[in-house]
């Protein structure tokens, strides 16, 4: 996959923005009036935060960006655009002097933070972007981003929703209300996983969050869902498409301030680039990986983008047995790539020309070919006692040795069906005179566009007649 050109494409970002200020030094001592850390102050440094670091974020991956958003008669406002400014922002700040700018003041030291100190007034009417403001920014936006903290510039979130889909707008979300619903007809919105549940309640299995977040994607008529989830990565779910679990990528975590931001700005500018929903996620998770390896509040710049992109398509695997959890991860990247994949299985208890030829006609339908392998207690359901022959350790490292084989992985249920579902293939592919309606699997696979195919054995060979000759020769 190759990162599109985002300076193609315009975005419109509105929502809460947020001075935030930094204060850097050493801590050699406690303060004799109180059991607290002295903080010998060194440096201060000011960052563009809440929706002004979203903003910020599209700007260093080369998209043109305004800003709208409503701010105080102050300072830090005055501090704010200048940070925008050179940053490649326009900004659309609304200075009202009935408000306060938000601001947000870290004492850090030795890279940790000591104390938070927040300057902010409850949420007000006051401080809720202008539905006419927005409307006149909408023409010349490719897609809308609306970023909310909750400090009351999305009180009216519904309505800048509704202008924008009636405008023909996607509209991309980040979440910080309660109510999920408010957000309805959004085209996606990114909780993370404490937004989620705080939503749907506790869900206490994997299976449990999909189902909830299927039906809630249903009822809110979102084109799709991504549940943001720390350590355990992203989760992505659309209408009519497998669940996608993408790993996280960071190596070490330093701070997750504004990671949500780093999500919900590639994710937008991808988007607007043209990438599916899938694509956009993958490239939101590798620049959410960069994000939190930095300090504070920080953007991810287009060639930090890029070399991860290039180190992640470098293939870590290209053949042999391995998990499903395993294949998963090497399917994904070999759709990232371009590559179409094809899909079979079978129990091979006995490998013979036949299976040879089949699989070799099955590889040249795609790209990458994996190959399902019951394990023996499922052998033994569907075949009897006395199979399998060979086990499926056996089975599956001859298989592997096939040229034509790419992934080999077993299953233990009587059918493939959960597993292909899982998969996705491009292509299914069965052996022998089946009808596509018989073949487990094929349902999900035409429902997602992919094409079902049989293929015939050669005749005469099969694992059956191999062990009829046998017994008779022994007898």
């Amino acid at each position: 996959m190759r990162i599109p050109d985002f300076s193609k494409h315009r975005l419109l970002v509105a929502g809460d923005v947020i001075l935030d200020r930094y204060w850097s030094g050493s801590t050699t001592r406690i303060s004799p009036e109180a059991p607290v850390p002295v903080v010998n102050i060194r440096r201060s440094e000011q960052r563009a935060g809440g929706a002004a670091n979203v903003a910020l974020g599209l700007a260093a991956l080369g998209a043109p960006v305004c800003l709208l958003s409503r701010v105080g008669e102050d300072e830090p406002a005055t501090i704010l655009r200048e940070v925008l400014e050179t940053g490649g922002v326009r900004c659309e700040l609304e200075a009202d002097p009935a408000l306060t700018t938000i601001t947000k003041l870290r004492v850090v030291s030795i890279h940790q933070q000591m104390i938070r100190l927040d300057f902010e007034n409850p949420p007000a009417p006051a401080a809720a972007v202008r539905l006419a403001s927005f409307q006149r920014q909408l023409a010349d936006a490719d897609a809308v981003v609306l970023s909310d903290y909750g400090k009351g510039a999305l009180l009216q979130v519904q309505e800048l929703i509704q202008a924008a889909r009636a405008a023909g707008k996607p509209v991309l979300v980040d979440p910080k209300q309660a109510d999920l619903g408010v957000y309805r007809d959004a085209s996606v919105i990114t909780p993370n996983r404490g937004e989620f549940e705080r939503a749907v309640g506790p869900c206490r299995s994997e299976q449990e969050l999909i189902d909830k977040g299927l039906a809630l994607l249903e009822q809110m008529g979102w084109e799709a869902l991504v549940i943001t989830r720390s350590e355990e990565g992203m989760t992505l779910l659309e209408k009519g498409r497998p669940p996608l679990n993408i790993p996280a990528q960071a190596q070490e975590v330093y701070d997750v301030t504004g990671a949500g931001d780093t999500v919900i700005s590639v994710l937008a500018a991808a988007r607007a680039a043209g990438q599916s929903w899938a694509n956009a996620v993958w490239l939101a998770n590798l620049a959410a990986g960069i994000a939190v390896g930095k300090l504070g509040t920080a953007t991810v710049s287009l060639q930090e983008l890029r070399s991860a992109v290039e180190k992640q398509l470098r293939p870590t695997s290209t053949h042999g047995v391995v998990s499903e959890a395993e294949l998963l991860v090497q399917v994904q990247e070999a759709r990232r790539r371009g590559e179409r994949v094809v899909m079979t299985n079978g129990c091979f208890d006995i490998l013979h020309p036949g299976h040879v030829n089949y699989l070799a006609e099955a590889r040249r339908l795609g790209d990458r070919l994996v190959v399902a392998v019951n394990d023996d207690a499922s052998v033994q359901r569907l075949k009897g006692p006395t199979r399998p022959i060979v086990p499926a350790e056996d089975r599956m490292a001859v298989l592997a040795g096939l040229a034509s084989v790419d992934w080999v992985v077993p299953f233990s249920e009587d059918t493939p069906e959960r597993l292909i579902d899982s998969v996705a293939p491009d292509v299914l592919v069965k052996g022998g005179d089946y009808q596509v309606e018989q073949i487990a699997g094929h349902r999900g696979v035409l429902a997602r566009g992919g094409e079902v195919r049989v293929l015939p054995f050669v005749d005469g060979r099969s694992t059956s007649a191999i062990v009829q000759r046998i017994l008779e020769a022994g007898q």
